[in-house]
């Protein structure tokens, strides 16, 4: 697979391009992002889905730009996609022939359950582990929702509504008194097998929520990607944004470009929602794009392996060179394992600890001083996929901490979003003990707890440890530590 693609969603309201790079086999990130509001779809509902020529000279220019970007960064493959606007338009092949003759590019035109699908595979790989959900793509033209089961993409379909679609149709036309009656029939087609609690929300109008909610509460992660709510909680301001004026859309954190879609998205996504008995909404920072990728990329089983992070690995094979004496995450589990009757911690804790202890190390890239607090940067700004906010939080904050005695108030900015103190202090504990011990160049260490002790030791040859630095580092309770002797 080529090590840099670029991927073009040509979509009814917007035109994106996003540039990935390939690391190794699995892992990957997203190099660059570029966007054209080209309104493809714009005045072609009022007649007759006909794509308008300066619309399409917009989106000729924008393509242009966009193969000079692609090339400039050397991908080696581009993939254009098309979706509502595209396949809508009685004069598409027109268009497509069009950017083939004088771009030298290709554009697929997909129906509305492939890009259903792509959105559904992009969260299924890249949100944090879900068992079961709706996603809710709202487009400029269409309204895609792909039904996940048992961690398992089970249907697709597409709706004939979009902000685009109502903006032109009713909105600007003044007939807003005639929105039910067009949308009720169009709901009915959702089956009630999609009936689910958590609605995924995919797509520039509903992230523009998300993100005005997050402003709203002040809260503490700018990461969009996962960010999760309860819908009634919310109901209230959201419903504050569809009633207000555009003029005073900025006061809700709606950037401009959008004030004249948001409104549209809101009324869609509130009906959606309703229809669907919807709870929690999981907010998804990738879709279409993200899914073309992966489809290209994990063929033919579409998943990522089992236990397998294509951030985490990016990371490390970008910033981490492969270091064979590098024994921190082996001591870690060791020592959580070891522990275990002390520290009472559940085991799903330990997927943060092996993150954490595998990126440790990672800040020394920039700087060997304060690297922890370097490491701490990386993780916020780069796990971005498969990994829920508080584990990201909680993975850069045990890093950060650097075995140091907590204080409350440096934990204060991502307070919300931490454990309790003592699982904090025994995570603390454990990844710093496990980073020391891998300092001294021992591949094989015992560990073992009697009494209120923890034993550390070879069987066979005595260690040469820095007992001292071990005994700086902050224990989150009385527990004592032995060097070099069997219990």
């Amino acid at each position: 697979m080529a090590k840099k693609t670029a991927v073009v969603d040509l979509g009814s309201n917007s035109i994106r391009m996003v540039i990935f790079e390939k690391t190794s086999r699995y892992g990957f990130y997203t190099t660059c992002e570029y966007k054209r509001k080209v309104r493809l779809g714009e005045n072609s509902y009022n007649n007759g889905k006909i794509l308008q020529e300066e619309a399409m000279q917009k989106a000729e220019n924008a393509l242009r730009f966009f193969k000079q970007c692609s090339l400039k960064h050397k991908c080696k493959k581009i993939f254009i996609i098309g979706t509502s606007a595209l396949r809508d338009a009685p004069n598409s092949k027109e268009f497509i022939k069009r950017i083939k003759t004088k771009l030298n590019l290709n554009i697929r035109c997909i129906d509305g359950k492939e890009e259903s699908y792509l959105g559904g595979l992009a969260a299924l790989n890249l949100l944090s582990p879900f068992k079961d959900a709706t996603t809710l793509d709202i487009g400029g033209g269409s309204s895609e929702l792909c039904l996940i089961k048992n961690n398992k993409i089970v249907s697709c379909i597409s709706l004939d509504i979009g902000t685009v679609r109502l903006k032109e149709l009713f909105f600007d036309k003044g007939k807003t008194k005639s929105l039910d009656q067009f949308i009720d029939p169009i709901l009915k087609q959702i089956p009630k097998e999609f009936c689910n609690h958590n609605l995924i929300a995919i797509g520039g109008s509903l992230r523009a929520i998300s993100n005005s909610i997050m402003q709203k509460n002040s809260y503490p992660l700018k990461n969009l990607h996962d960010f999760r709510y309860d819908l009634e909680e919310e109901r209230e301001h959201i419903e504050k944004i569809l009633e207000a004026k555009v003029d005073s859309l900025a006061n809700f954190g709606i950037k401009k470009d959008r004030f004249d879609t948001i409104k549209k998205g809101i009324f869609i996504f509130l009906k959606i929602a309703q229809k669907l008995n919807t709870k929690y909404i999981i907010t998804s920072g990738v879709g279409i794009r993200e899914g073309i990728y992966l489809k290209d990329l994990l063929r033919p089983n579409n998943r990522f392996p089992v236990n397998f992070n294509p951030s985490l690995k990016s990371l490390q094979d970008r910033f981490l060179q492969e270091d064979k004496n590098n024994h921190t995450a082996k001591f870690a589990m060791q020592l959580f394992n070891a522990l275990k009757n002390i520290h009472k911690i559940h085991d799903h804790y330990k997927q943060s600890l092996l993150a954490a202890a595998k990126l440790c190390h990672i800040g020394e890239y920039l700087n060997f001083y304060f690297s922890n607090e370097h490491s701490a940067h990386f993780v916020l700004g780069g796990l971005n996929y498969g990994f829920s906010h508080k584990e990201k939080v909680l993975i850069a904050n045990i890093i950060k901490l650097n075995g140091k005695k907590i204080n409350p108030y440096n934990l204060e900015p991502h307070k919300q979003l931490l454990p309790n103190f003592h699982i904090l202090s025994w995570l603390n504990f454990i990844l710093n003990l496990a980073k020391t011990l891998n300092n001294t160049n021992e591949s094989k260490i015992n560990f073992t707890v009697l009494d209120n002790t923890l034993y550390i030791f070879n069987e066979f040859k005595e260690l040469n440890l820095p007992k001292e630095e071990l005994k700086k580092i902050a224990k989150p309770t009385s527990i004592a530590l032995s060097f070099n002797q069997k219990p």
